[in-house]
């Protein structure tokens, strides 16, 4: 990596601890806010997310709010183990990814503190909650429309992005044998031809394709692509090391074609790809006001998730390509709404034209970037290395 290069990294990891240490005290009860200025609430999935660059990251204050984070969320738990969406609010319940993101947090935040047995009764009932996700009563877990990260585009049934976070906290509390169970189940491929056989059950392998589909429910699943999920998927071990080869290969080759046919721009890939359109079978009328081919849920480009891209290219071996996209990283995040930063940070870049369109020092993205550093510079995976081995 070149000098320039290497300086320019520097300065923007102090940044993003820069920002973490000032959003680590917000509004409401003194909680970490989840953005500078647009988000002063603590959203209970980016402040789960956060953890991993916090974790890395070393700092005591920052570890002492993540600490207060997850006791918070313990406390406002439902009785049947449900997490809420907001931590300060019991009421603001739902969502399908924040009880198995406090339970992957809380499993890293213990190996980080050493403390085993921390918020053990919570983590207990949270795992019950969650065995009641899967509808088939086996091992996918599934979800409402709207109810994960992606609050404005639909997944249906067994969504990848929470079914990984499933596999990958299983792994981290050491549940091995219903993380296995669990890997095997996604392994199947989907179902096509509008029939369901009998004893025949959905998974998440798409045909002829090295990435997982987005969702599979019964006949029904969508093949287009989940960066976040596959990521993932990559990272945690679900993907073997040449399905993750084959599929880092395909992404760089898709992401090469948008970029001739213009509907990208820069170096790093969209959450999500082809972009749903409004002629297209799975258009819903309100992604005519927040989802437009190129942005937000349907293929922005979002910092968080090219560090979970990054850190799977470390996981893949692919050890040059994951510098140069943590250099292009490092552009991005310099992306900004205002004058007056030298760091954005931002929420997410609209993928044609690279403008940054949401709220600027977002958490999980200075988070993320710490995290996607790390696993550049020593070549491992922080909390993942160990569970790919399994």
């Amino acid at each position: 990596m070149q000098i320039t290069n290497i300086k320019e990294i520097e300065q923007a990891k102090k940044a993003a601890l820069e920002i973490l240490l000032h959003n680590a005290h917000g509004p409401f009860h003194g909680l970490p806010r989840t953005a500078g200025w647009g988000y002063p609430e603590p959203y209970t999935r980016d402040l789960m997310i956060s953890v991993l660059g916090i974790a890395v990251s070393g700092n005591q204050k920052l570890l002492d709010s993540i600490r207060k984070v997850l006791e918070t969320l313990a406390k406002n738990q439902t009785g049947h183990g449900h997490i809420p969406s907001l931590v300060h609010d019991n009421d603001d319940r739902g969502a399908s990814d924040t009880t198995p993101l406090f339970l992957l947090a809380t499993g890293i935040f213990r190996k980080v503190t050493g403390e085993a047995d921390f918020l053990a009764e919570a983590v207990e009932k949270s795992l019950v909650w969650m065995n009641y996700q899967s509808p088939s009563d086996r091992f996918l877990i599934a979800q409402q429309p709207t109810s994960d990260w992606r609050d404005e585009q639909w997944v249906i049934g067994y969504g990848l992005f929470v079914n990984t976070l499933v596999y990958s906290y299983l792994r981290m509390l050491g549940k091995h044998e219903s993380a296995e169970n669990m890997r095997h189940a996604m392994s199947r491929f989907t179902v096509t031809g509008g029939t369901m056989h009998r004893h025949v059950h959905e998974g998440l392998v798409v045909k002829y394709k090295p990435y997982y589909a987005f969702w599979s429910y019964k006949i029904f699943s969508s093949e287009r692509f989940d960066l976040l999920g596959n990521s993932l998927a990559i990272l945690s071990g679900i993907a073997s090391p040449s399905r993750a080869e084959e599929m880092v290969s395909w992404i760089e080759a898709e992401c090469a074609g948008m970029c001739e046919r213009g509907e990208l721009t820069g170096n790093l890939p969209p959450n999500f790809f082809p972009f749903i359109k409004p002629e297209d079978p799975d258009w819903h009328e309100r992604y005519s006001t927040f989802n437009q081919p190129g942005d937000y849920h349907n293929g922005g480009i979002w910092p968080f998730i090219a560090g979970f891209y990054i850190a799977a290219l470390v996981a893949a071996k692919r050890y040059k390509l994951a510098e140069e996209k943590l250099v292009a990283l490092t552009q991005c995040i310099k992306l900004t709404r205002s004058d007056k930063l030298e760091f954005g940070f931002n929420e997410w870049i609209k993928a044609q034209d690279g403008k940054p369109k949401g709220n600027d020092w977002q958490t999980w993205s200075a988070s993320m970037y710490l995290y996607a550093a790390k696993c550049v510079e020593e070549k491992s995976t922080p909390f993942f290395d160990e569970m790919r081995k399994q």
